[in-house]
């Protein structure tokens, strides 16, 4: 489309993704319409605000760990972008993954492989990993590798805050309303229908709206297999300073980092216990005391004494093909992009599949980062880009 004064965008889903897509279109200039569909203007079931936050470089997929170092340059100049008062709690403290001795070989070439893509990422030996975390136990593990510059965490509400208020002051109308189905004409979207009967017309439709477009897509009668998966967070109180504490992924499949003067941590349920979870936010509170705390206790003993403050229930958008977000246009009905699916990092890619959106919409292609691999090509064909470093 060669003039943008009269065009259309609208934005199904006004979370972070659909937040920083409507932001990019407007800082790339882009002058039309921009109208941004949101069911829940509270954002309390969102699942960027009920997030773990956090950003890292460690992925098995090359164009994932160039998003997360986008991401991290976006991060570290908040304030240049947003202005002084721009403060996301941005925390540079790494991740640190361990595996066991038989993942040492795997576990290395991988970080051979994110380091050729610019990742800061060191692969370290128990001896080492005591030297740096003598709180851990380690006599199970055998490598562990940590992103000692370009991995953290962040307040990912603040960041949302941020980039919504930005769009909305440039002219980015944000609407309450449920998307109800869409109107299709050859291979075009023509209309977005709401849940108030209204229409929406559009020359443009972005697909943003998280663990819910798997759902939105099959009204259009395509394939995305997305879909919402229940993660309970636990926020607790533990003897032992998070000063030289890293966001930790364990071996026995846990997760915990530091937040404020505590920790919030998780684990994922078994898979017989994790079906589409739509409209269900009751926290998984027996795993707190029959898988999280045993599997924390047993690698940072200090954690056997710890206070649970609460516990929340977010949705996890599950790209069941290969755990990779789904970014670009339809293969066939073109005006269609998407920004979604992508199974738990989501919010540190947000910026840099933000600019890929309003790329693709303004220039035709990406012009920065080529984002092409995420395309949805591969969910027509079923030729899966597997993410193998997923929590």
């Amino acid at each position: 489309m060669d003039s943008y004064d009269k065009a259309k965008v609208v934005i199904v889903g006004g979370a972070i993704m659909g937040s920083f897509a409507a932001w990019f279109l407007r800082r790339k200039g882009f002058t039309g319409d921009i109208i941004v569909v949101e069911k829940d203007p509270s954002y309390r079931f969102c699942s960027t605000a009920l997030s773990a936050a956090s950003i890292r470089t460690q992925f098995g997929t090359p164009v994932n760990i160039h998003m997360s170092l986008y991401g991290v340059e976006f991060f570290r100049g908040i304030k240049e972008t947003f202005g002084p008062d721009a403060d996301i709690g941005y925390i540079e403290n790494g991740y640190l993954i361990l595996g066991s001795p038989d993942t040492v070989d795997a576990r290395r070439a991988a970080v051979k492989m994110q380091r050729t893509a610019g990742a800061d990422v060191v692969a370290m030996s128990p001896e080492d990993i005591f030297s740096h975390f003598p709180y851990m136990a380690l006599d199970d593990v055998g490598i562990g590798t940590f992103g000692v510059t370009g991995e953290g965490w962040f307040d990912a509400w603040s960041l949302l805050s941020l980039v919504r208020s930005a769009a909305r002051s440039m002219d980015v109308r944000y609407l309450s309303e449920k998307v109800t189905g869409f109107e299709v004409v050859a291979d075009r979207v023509r209309a977005i229908r709401l849940g108030n009967g209204d229409r929406l017309p559009c020359d443009w439709c972005v697909m943003a709206a998280g663990a819910a477009s798997g759902a939105l897509t099959a009204t259009l009668g395509q394939a995305l297999p997305v879909t919402p998966r229940k993660r309970t967070v636990f926020s607790f109180r533990a003897p032992l300073t998070a000063n030289n504490f890293p966001m930790l992924f364990d071996s026995s499949g846990i997760w915990v980092r530091p937040e404020g003067e505590g920790f919030i941590g998780g684990i994922q349920p078994p898979s017989d216990q994790d079906p589409d979870a739509t409209d269900d936010f009751e926290p998984h509170h027996a795993l707190m005391e029959d898988v999280f705390w045993p599997a924390l206790a047993s690698r940072v003993p200090a954690m056997e004494e710890l206070r649970l403050d609460r516990s929340w229930a977010g949705h996890y958008e599950n790209n069941e093909l290969d755990h990779n977000g789904v970014l670009g246009p339809h293969d066939e009905i073109h005006n269609l992009v998407f920004a979604t699916g992508f199974s738990g990092h989501g919010v540190m890619h947000a910026p840099a599949a933000g600019r890929g959106v309003a790329e693709v919409i303004i220039d035709g292609a990406y012009t920065s980062l080529d984002l092409s691999p995420l395309g949805y090509h591969r969910i027509r064909t079923g030729t899966p880009l597997h993410e193998s470093i997923i929590y």
